[in-house]
């Protein structure tokens, strides 16, 4: 049987691992990859933690503003929940010394070891977005790190996030290789905007988990 993935989002400001959550309180929502949305931005009255999903409007209300001479970190990240049609606070994402936010739960073995990706779409062939530095991985906006072993470390600065080449990927074992068993592997993600980014826009990249199976 071929092994499956579980994408999860701490949903609390506890920063305890997916197995060693308080058993009364599940501080961990599964990720339905095919309905749910991530968000980011600087939130707002109706753009925030258990309210409905939001509009475009509501959104371009939300928007980080960016900077012509410094670097501008997002300050909210959110699932859009489509089973309950309401938004879900990451609390701890972004780069602060936060190790168990994003859980990738895999309910047997693999051949190669897990990594995450971002692409311009699930077709995941280009990295033309703004966001994803325009074909250029290094300028990627969206920064993430492995957080299985340790925690990040203080305003972590991460790898930028954009296609497959070695230089723009997460390896979610943190190097380890293939997984043996079942296993719980974390990261944690930012999104940093470059000084003078001002064209405006809503993105719509693709996080990917990749693997293969034996």
């Amino acid at each position: 049987m071929a092994t499956d993935v579980t994408l999860r989002i701490n949903h609390s400001i506890i920063d305890t691992a997916y197995a060693d959550q308080d058993s009364a309180v599940n501080n961990f929502i599964d990720v339905d990859d095919v309905n749910d949305i991530f968000y980011f931005n600087e939130g707002s009255d109706v753009v925030a933690d258990g309210e409905v999903l939001p509009s475009e409007t509501d959104l371009n209300r939300a928007a980080t503003l960016v900077s012509a001479i410094a670097a501008v970190e997002v300050g909210k990240y959110f699932l859009g929940d489509a089973s309950d049609g309401l938004l879900k606070e990451i609390f701890l994402a972004g780069s602060g010394n936060y190790q168990y936010v994003f859980c990738c739960s895999f309910d047997g073995d693999t051949a190669t070891e897990p990594q995450l990706e971002a692409w311009d779409d699930d077709d995941m062939d280009s990295i033309l977005l703004q966001t994803l530095g325009l074909g250029t991985p290094a300028n990627s906006w969206y920064k993430g790190i492995c957080t299985t072993t340790n925690p990040p470390g203080a305003a972590w600065t991460g790898t930028p996030l954009a296609g497959s080449g070695a230089s723009n990927v997460i390896l979610l074992n943190d190097g380890s290789g293939a997984l043996a068993l079942a296993t719980d592997l974390y990261f944690n993600f930012h999104i940093s905007i470059p000084a003078g980014s001002f064209t405006p826009a809503i993105a719509n990249p693709v996080l990917a988990i990749i693997y293969t199976t034996n």
